[in-house]
């Protein structure tokens, strides 16, 4: 059944009145803006369109059908954005299956016709944004409370993050906040000066921060969805504004007030972890870590079925189904191979006489995903299929990535939570808050013991969580998730300056890019293949306004340097899709 199937009825008597809001079928939302051309880039369909003027919604279900109609209109960008921010990053690589699409995207070869190109599906999701922000009536009350406060909030958190995810794939766009109804609007919003990604995350953190506090829409379940996952937490959503616009402190207050929310506190439990069983067996690792339903955020849901609506096509792309004969159009790559290799394992080994630290080998495994990091070879496996006659359609491999679900796409999940945490902390002055993170847990205990005095005081506000629920017992270090107790590595420790530096604010300055560099590794072995690493890259080397951070670790995509592929992406233009 269709995601909107229960409310098709309501939907199709409201699209009449209030056409731009909800699909007139199914398939898609009525108006918006369908491209075809620079001059048109939001231009209203207005065969599709009806509307009385000055109309406000003004009823619970007009808000509901309105609310649920943004969402299934989100469907349409929610493949893209994460392939646009994996194909082009380090972590995968292209099959000979794949589509020229993709290949071109993969090589940074972008032309206006690309499918992946299509920044129409972007504004339709503002446009329709902007026309509920502007009819909503948020003056009504029911009971002493604003009846749509709510659905208000969430409205706006997501035109904030379609214009993030916008502004990211093509650099400088038109920031438009009112609704495109005629074609002249269109045309003079087209006309108008493109802002860039530091003024359209400054606009929006302002328009965000009043409402911040403001609760998400319950729904209860739709369509055999929670809907309370469909929305985007706004405290989350400004800590990545805040990141991306440099505002770091303010980053990591918003994450902070998330994540120790008085009512509704979010841990990352110490179970959800990929091991090996004893320092004695280095056989086969427990393969724990999987994406725990209780550690997602938010997601865009999609149709199981295509005669329902839009499915996503990731499960096709990443994985062998009986849909492609098997033929999956991308893979890790040697680069997100030798990364998760390159990790140390350790393990605390207790004994009567006290405890030790076993480090796992690096060589002699049956798999050679099992060397370092344990997270690709839980989420990751390739079979060679016996048998199989030389005649036939289907691929001889068989590849699955755990991560893919056709029934949504997730956009937030727990752990990346922290890590941006971790990013805006070290950034802020705090590397040690930082590396808490990484490599013990989240905890008052755990910061009473290994931060100095000076930083446990200076980052306090931000780091000082509830001790009823962040115990030593309950968190861990996120690093620990796949390889091994990191607490107790040797070789996982807060860089050092090999001699004494001047001052301690000397010494914190050395080790912020250090443990930087620590935080977006970690990001690539949490977050791989979920649409994150292109953009963990591109905004660690905005920062330090060095282009070879994203151009020489998307050119070792293949394992060894591309040096045309490098050449290209340290001209920063290269990194953005063109807009028409």
């Amino acid at each position: 059944m269709s995601i909107l199937s229960n409310i098709k009825a309501q939907l199709l008597k409201w699209s009449r009145l209030y056409g731009i809001l909800f699909p007139l079928t199914l398939g898609g939302v009525g108006g918006g803006c369908l491209l075809s051309s620079c001059s048109n880039m939001l231009e209203t369909d207005s065969e599709l369109v009806e509307y009385e003027k000055d109309n406000t919604l003004n009823h619970p279900t007009d808000s509901v059908y309105s609310v649920m109609g943004i969402v299934h209109k989100m469907q349409q960008i929610a493949d893209r954005v994460v392939l646009l921010g994996e194909v082009r990053a380090d972590l995968m690589s292209v099959t000979e299956a794949a589509s020229a699409d993709l290949k071109r995207l993969a090589a940074f070869d972008m032309t206006k016709a690309n499918k992946y190109n299509q920044v129409s599906d972007y504004y339709a999701v503002i446009n329709n944004c902007n026309y509920f922000l502007a009819h909503v009536d948020t003056a009504m009350q029911r009971r002493g409370r604003q009846l749509f406060i709510n659905e208000y909030a969430a409205v706006k958190g997501f035109r904030a993050w379609a214009y993030l995810e916008l502004v990211k794939a093509y650099g400088e766009v038109p920031l438009v906040t009112t609704p495109m109804m005629t074609e002249r609007e269109a045309a003079a919003a087209v006309a108008g000066p493109r802002s860039g990604i530091k003024t359209i995350c400054d606009y929006f953190i302002e328009d965000l921060t009043p409402i911040a506090y403001v609760e998400m829409p319950s729904y209860g379940e739709i369509g055999g969805y929670q809907s309370s996952e469909f929305f985007i937490p706004t405290r989350v959503l400004l800590g990545d504004l805040c990141l991306w616009a440099g505002r770091y402190d303010e980053a990591a207050k918003w994450y902070s007030d998330f994540l120790n929310d008085k009512k509704s506190p979010v841990l990352i439990t110490n179970g959800n972890r990929s091991r090996w069983p004893s320092p004695t067996s280095f056989t086969i690792p427990s393969k724990g870590y999987y994406l725990s339903s209780s550690e997602e955020l938010t997601m865009i849901p999609m149709e199981r079925q295509i005669y329902h609506g839009t499915v996503s096509d990731l499960p096709n792309i990443f994985n062998s189904t009986t849909e492609n004969y098997q033929y999956y159009q991308l893979k890790p790559s040697m680069g997100m191979r030798q990364l998760s290799a390159s990790q140390i394992y350790a393990m605390e080994y207790r004994t009567d006489v006290g405890t030790d630290t076993i480090l796992a080998p690096r060589d002699g495994f049956s798999e050679a995903m099992y060397v370092g990091d344990l997270r690709l070879c839980s989420n990751y496996s390739i079979l060679s299929l016996g048998g199989q006659s030389e005649y036939s359609e289907y691929n001889a491999e068989y590849q699955t990535i755990s991560k893919v679900e056709r029934t949504g796409v997730l956009i937030y999940r727990t752990p990346m939570v922290y890590l941006r945490f971790a990013e805006a902390l070290n950034r802020a002055g705090y590397p040690q808050s930082a590396m808490l993170i990484l490599k013990y847990g989240l905890c008052n205990e755990n910061a009473r013991e290994y931060m100095d005095s000076v930083e446990y005081k200076a980052a306090g506000k931000y780091i000082n969580f509830d001790e009823n629920y962040f115990k030593r017992e309950y968190v861990s270090g996120i690093h620990s998730r796949g390889s091994g107790d990191s607490e107790v590595n040797p070789y996982y420790v807060l860089p050092q300056p090999p001699t004494a530096l001047a001052s301690r604010q000397d010494t914190v300055n050395y080790q912020i890019p250090l443990v930087e560099d620590m935080i977006i590794t970690e990001m690539a072995l949490e977050g791989a293949f979920e649409g994150y690493r292109f953009y963990d890259l591109m905004r660690v080397a905005l920062r330090r306004s060095d282009p070879a951070y994203l151009a020489d670790a998307v050119s070792r995509r293949e394992g060894t340097t591309d040096a045309s592929l490098r050449a290209l992406l340290m001209d920063t233009k290269n990194w953005y899709l063109p807009l028409p």
